[in-house]
């Protein structure tokens, strides 16, 4: 390896710079140390980027699938007992906020039982998947003892689960917090045991040359290199367990937005049932936007191709 006239490396140890390293190290001439810069800017430039670059085109997609849908609803196009106007919609939406409802209750009062509910589920589902993906993933014993175990629990329809839990804990809370425990363990498990399995064997062996303990080998080399499959489980984390969380408040609950979608089904409310789902997918959206935005910061030194 080549070094400087001081002694020390030419290589820096910056990770968001790699084109740059290459040319640094590896180019001769005159030429090498302008073309080193224009790599290492523009690499920078790629990497620092703007957050809110990819928010607006996502904006507007939904805008004209809305504008599309109140044209095919005011034409006639789209009959109103088959499927209402976002004007409709909103209405219904402002109504359900101003008032409260003897059967309905108010749309805040139920988002946030739905949400606290979701809250609970999730959190605890995350957290147990990811101790369960660090003890499998680290040990041969622990996987033979607990992953079949989870990939057999994995296999069984939450749906089928659910009556069971109210069987064994009642018709309270802690049925639909369980349901969507679960529905959030499962990918978060699986791609963190994955991402941790798929870390590179060499840097294992590097940690050893450099004299890591365990603990540091875990903690600064396994967990880092799993992390970009860990956010992936726990995007798909937060789609699932919304999934879940629909149909547990669809059993047994007298309150929440599933309880407001089961109460307008029997009065053939469908503004009512499209409002709960439109919250739903704002619900899902935000959470979704919120893991994105740790996989940025997290992540920054990963370089992306997409243009």
């Amino acid at each position: 390896m080549s070094t400087s006239s001081r002694g020390a490396p030419a290589w820096r140890a910056d990770p968001a710079e790699p084109l740059a390293l290459s040319v640094e190290t590896r180019g001769a001439g005159a030429g090498a140390p302008a073309v080193a810069r224009t790599l290492s800017e523009s690499t920078r430039s790629r990497r620092v980027g703007h957050p809110g670059r990819g928010n607006l085109p996502r904006l507007i997609s939904l805008v004209v699938v809305i504008g599309i849908w109140q044209l095919l609803s005011s034409t006639g196009v789209l009959p109103p007992s088959k499927l209402v106007s976002p004007a409709s919609i909103a209405h219904t939406a402002y109504t359900l906020i101003v008032t409260n409802s003897p059967t309905y209750g108010t749309l805040q009062g139920s988002l946030l039982v739905s949400a606290e509910r979701w809250g609970i589920g999730f959190a605890l589902g995350t957290v147990i998947a990811v101790l369960l993906a660090i003890l499998t993933g680290l040990s041969r014993i622990a996987e033979v003892a607990l992953d079949p175990v989870v990939q057999a629990l994995r296999s069984i329809p939450l749906l089928g689960v659910l009556p069971l839990f109210i069987v064994w804990f009642g018709i309270g809370e802690l049925p639909k917090d369980l349901v969507v425990l679960l529905a959030a363990l499962f990918p978060m498990y699986v791609n963190t045991f994955a991402g941790i399995r798929g870390v590179d064997p060499r840097l294992g062996e590097l940690a050893q040359v450099l004299g890591l303990s365990r603990r540091e080998l875990i903690t600064q080399i396994v967990l880092p290199g799993a992390l970009p499959q860990a956010l992936t489980g726990l995007r798909l984390g937060v789609v699932t367990s919304l999934l879940a969380l629909v149909v547990g408040e669809q059993i047994n609950a007298n309150a929440g937005l599933g309880f407001m979608m089961t109460q307008a089904e029997q009065f053939l409310q469908n503004n009512i049932i499209m409002v709960a789902l439109i919250v739903y997918a704002i619900l899902g959206l935000t959470a979704d936007a919120l893991v994105r935005l740790l996989e940025r910061r997290a992540l920054r030194w990963r370089h992306e191709f997409v243009r």
